[in-house]
């Protein structure tokens, strides 16, 4: 049975554990300590993903990220009624330490309640929230599910996510002239004003229903009184329409080199890499029929929806495995306004139960 005091407090003490990316270790030791007490077998990647199943074939996989957004350390969470907040100096963590904690509660109310479940396999991966990165260096050899759940998605676990966006990082690199500023500026070229020029011919936001473009960071000079010689952005543009997606690439690659003509004798670098590869659900992904059978048998309605962002498992199914992201309770990720509903939260370990119970058969 779902202990909802159980789940809460499980949350909260892992939202405690500071694991912002890249610092996943002292999450990953208190994980494997509670998978291991459950009597699943445990494995590390060489990249330090935590692989965990019951070691019984065609297992399904439960899936979320152990890694947090800053500010996250020292995080505080406290109950506000039905939600879980931070103090508001911090995330709260719930992205995705909510879809941690369901897992694990579902994982010990059938190991308690000792019914019959499907097989299982347990994958909690590094570096999520830079990139994928965990996910993208997970030794598939070590999977052998090929059906996963991926609790990662903002909202109660009623919203699946029907499609997710390719996306497309860049960084620009500038390098003009120094000079001094006062003495002979007329000598110098401003890599911050060729990157200036560039940025203001870039489209931000949204530029469509299925398209995003964003600059996120801006580096450049040295000291107030020298004319910068070098300067540099990044930043990236993800769409779920690939047509779209080409005309914003496009339109990137013609506004550097329509700069690069104004500035001649400066140095322009682009450089832009596909960090994954979108996806969408088919109307009969064996999958998402496991989990809207299972919604509907706990009085849940599932809703469809899109989203903006990727999670692991754009991973997952680009290597092959039928991969379903579903909500875990969590709102306003990635700020200090996160916060957990708890109801939620609760039905986010009732879905995770009842796919175990399910058995293969949906």
């Amino acid at each position: 049975m779902i202990n909802r005091e159980r789940l809460v407090k499980s949350f909260c003490d892992l939202a405690r554990i500071d694991s912002p990316s890249g610092e996943e270790d002292a999450v990953a030791t208190e994980l494997i300590a509670r998978l291991e007490a459950l009597g699943l077998s445990i494995k590390r990647d060489s990249y330090g993903n935590v692989i965990a199943g019951d070691g019984r074939s065609r297992p399904l996989i439960l899936s979320a990220h152990m890694d947090t957004v800053e500010p996250g350390r020292g995080i505080k969470p406290r109950l506000e009624g039905e939600r879980i907040v931070s103090d508001g100096t911090t995330i709260l963590g719930g992205d995705c330490k909510a879809g941690v904690a369901s897992i694990l509660e579902a994982l010990q109310s059938v190991h308690e309640d000792n019914v019959p479940h499907a097989p299982v396999e347990v994958v909690f991966t590094r570096e999520e929230e830079i990139g994928l990165v965990g996910a993208k260096n997970l030794d598939f050899s070590m999977i052998t599910g090929e059906q996963a759940v991926v609790f990662d998605g903002e909202g109660p676990p009623t919203h699946i996510t029907s499609s997710s966006p390719t996306y497309v990082g860049f960084e620009i690199h500038v390098t003009g002239r120094a000079a001094h500023a006062g003495v002979e500026p007329e000598k110098g070229i401003s890599a911050i004003r060729i990157i200036s020029e560039i940025i203001t011919r870039f489209p931000q936001g949204r530029l469509d229903d299925e398209t995003t473009f964003n600059i996120g960071t801006i580096q450049g000079g040295m000291v107030r009184n020298a004319v910068p010689e070098n300067a540099s952005v990044a930043g990236e543009f993800r769409s779920r329409n690939l047509e779209s997606l080409d005309g914003v690439h496009l339109q990137f690659l013609e506004t550097v080199d329509e700069v690069r003509q104004m500035f001649p004798d400066a140095i322009i670098e682009e450089h832009l890499h596909t960090e994954w590869e979108g996806s969408t659900l088919a109307e009969d992904d064996p999958t998402a029929g496991r989990v809207t059978t299972a919604l509907r048998k706990l009085g849940l309605e599932p809703v469809m929806r899109p989203s903006g962002g990727g999670t692991d498992g754009n991973v997952f199914r680009t290597n092959g495995i039928s991969a379903v992201v579903v909500g875990m309770a969590d709102q306003n990720m990635h700020t200090v306004r996160e916060y957990v509903v708890i109801p939620d939260l609760v039905d986010a370990a009732h879905l995770c139960e009842e796919l175990l119970k399910q058995g293969l058969s949906g």
